[in-house]
């Protein structure tokens, strides 16, 4: 079960998704890590952030809505007090720091001091957050998309860059469009591959929505809107993978992991099958933090079945 992302040696191909796992290892406490290969951390911003007040995070039929406001310590606390506290690593786990922001300047502001931490692993850039103002901007706009993505590029030359995509598009821009600019940025290669962009696309974030409480006839969630997750938009990012895999990663050579609604081994396996050379978790372990392990067990025994002596052999091969 052992994967390649990006010349990154992952111990399994499941990865935790930013926001669901707290900072770094919380989640060690309820899950063995050895059916991880990564945990990203909630979304660090240049200057702390308080988020949204409650509610922010509320059950929705076949999904969750949340808009937690990208809250967290920031750069300078997380950077002393949390990343030198971790023990991911002694547990063969790697840790992706997720980056947010309203700017380019704050964007690398992060990366900048991330790239000089070595327990990070890689840099996760969250340009798709669907429930505050400004960062979503950089995930519907290819041009900004590519120019920001070249300037992280350039202050982040040791790590992996991931970038996590918004799962819709508005207008006549489509994920395809921004899959290449994230791919090649600036055009002039600065990461430790030799890429001008990404290393690595996460197909996707949550999907713009909102609920209405319609005795009280106030928005369920307090800041109007959110973000949909959960088992409702599996299908939806099963295209999305298949979409880009076949279109652009593919050629490039750009793995995905592949973000929505995992719930079940069945799940994981159709984003192999689609194009996913990894699995983000995140909604179903709010449910039950050790579903991890029992999806971990049934994808073992699903690619005994289907012949494969690495998991890799089976990405893409949807017929």
């Amino acid at each position: 079960m052992s994967i390649d992302l990006a010349g990154l040696g992952l111990q399994s191909p499941f990865v935790l998704a930013a926001g669901t796992a707290g900072y770094a290892d919380e989640i060690l406490d309820v899950v063995k890590p050895s059916v991880l290969g990564a945990v990203t951390s909630k979304s660090i911003t240049a200057q702390p952030r308080e988020g949204h007040p409650t509610w922010r995070l509320v059950p929705a039929r076949g999904a969750m809505l949340n808009a937690i406001g990208l809250a967290n310590t920031g750069i300078e606390r997380f950077a002393e007090h949390v990343v030198p506290t971790h023990t991911l690593g002694a547990h063969g786990v790697a840790l992706f720091a997720s980056v947010a922001g309203d700017t380019i300047e704050g964007y690398v502001d992060v990366a900048a001091q991330l790239d000089g931490l070595e327990p990070v692993d890689a840099v996760e850039l969250n340009v798709s957050c669907p429930n505050v103002h400004g960062g979503a901007d950089f995930g519907v706009d290819p041009p900004a998309l590519a120019d920001l993505v070249g300037h992280v590029r350039a202050a982040l030359p040791t790590k992996r860059l991931i970038v996590k995509l918004p799962p819709v598009a508005t207008g006549l821009i489509g994920i395809d469009q921004l899959a290449r600019a994230a791919i090649e940025g600036r055009g002039k290669p600065d990461g430790p591959n030799g890429r001008p962009g990404a290393d690595v696309l996460c197909l996707c974030n949550t999907m713009p929505a909102m609920a209405i409480d319609v005795k009280t006839r106030r928005t369920r969630i307090s800041n109007g809107t959110g973000g949909l997750s959960g088992p409702a938009v599996h299908a939806i990012v099963v295209k999305i993978i298949h979409n880009v895999y076949t279109g652009i990663a593919r050629q490039e050579g750009v793995p995905i992991i592949g973000l929505g609604g995992v719930t079940t081994w069945e799940d994981a396996a159709e984003f192999i099958l689609a194009g996913a050379s990894a699995v983000g978790m995140g909604t179903a372990t709010m449910a039950d933090p050790t579903s991890p392990a029992r999806v971990h067990r049934g994808l073992v025994r699903w690619a005994r079945q289907m012949g494969a002596i690495k998991l890799s052999e089976l990405i893409g091969q949807v017929q």
